[in-house]
C-alpha cells in the first residue's frame, strides 16, 4: 500500500511542466525507472472537457515520442499561420473553379443549345492525326468519320496467350519454353 501511495505522490511531485497549447491543455513529462530502464512518460491534462480533437498534430507527435522536443509557441504560431494560408488558397481555388465552370457552362449552353454535353471535338483533337492506312473524313453535319484501309502485314508471333472466351480453359496456359 505504501508503494502505491509513494507512486501516486511521485506522480504529482516529479512531473515537469512542458507547455500549453492553444486550447489551454497542459503537457507534462517525468522520468520513471521501469525494470531498471529510465523511461520518459509524457501526458496532458485537458482544460475543461476531455476533447481529443482539441490536441494539435505537433503535440500528438510529442506525446507519442515521434518528436523529441515539444513544439514551441513560435513554431505553433508559424504553423497555424501556414495552415490559414492554405485554407485561404483552397477557398480561392474552389471559387475560381466554380466561376470557370459557370462560364464554360453558359458558353456551352449558348453555343450548342445543349446543357452539359461532352465536347467531342476537343476530345478527338487531343489524339494524333490519322496514321498510315487511316483516312479521316468530315461529314456534312460536322461529325468525323474514320475509315481503315486493310494492309496485309504479317502478324508477329507472340509468347502471350491467345484465344477467345469459347476456347479459354483456366490453368491450361503454359509459358513458352
Amino acid at each position: 500500500m505504501s508503494k502505491l501511495l509513494s507512486r501516486i505522490a511521485g506522480f504529482f511531485s516529479n512531473r515537469t511542466f512542458i507547455g500549453v497549447d492553444k486550447a489551454g491543455n497542459r503537457y507534462f513529462t517525468r522520468k520513471e525507472e521501469i525494470d531498471g530502464i529510465l523511461k520518459e512518460k509524457r501526458w496532458l491534462e485537458f482544460k475543461g472537457e476531455q476533447d481529443p480533437t482539441s490536441i494539435s498534430v505537433e503535440w500528438i507527435c510529442w506525446l507519442n515520442g515521434q518528436r523529441k522536443v515539444a513544439p514551441t509557441p513560435e513554431e505553433m504560431m508559424e504553423l497555424e499561420a501556414r495552415r490559414e494560408r492554405v485554407r485561404l488558397n483552397v477557398a480561392l481555388l474552389k471559387k475560381e473553379e466554380e466561376e470557370r465552370k459557370a462560364r464554360e457552362g453558359s458558353r456551352k449552353a449558348v453555343s450548342s443549345g445543349k446543357v452539359g454535353g461532352p465536347d467531342l471535338k476537343s476530345f478527338i483533337r487531343q489524339f494524333p492525326s490519322a496514321s498510315e492506312g487511316d483516312k479521316v473524313e468530315q461529314a456534312s453535319d460536322g461529325r468525323i468519320k474514320e475509315t481503315h484501309e486493310e494492309k496485309e502485314e504479317p502478324i508477329p508471333e507472340s509468347s502471350e496467350p491467345t484465344g477467345s472466351g469459347a476456347t479459354y480453359k483456366p490453368g491450361t496456359w503454359q509459358p513458352p519454353t
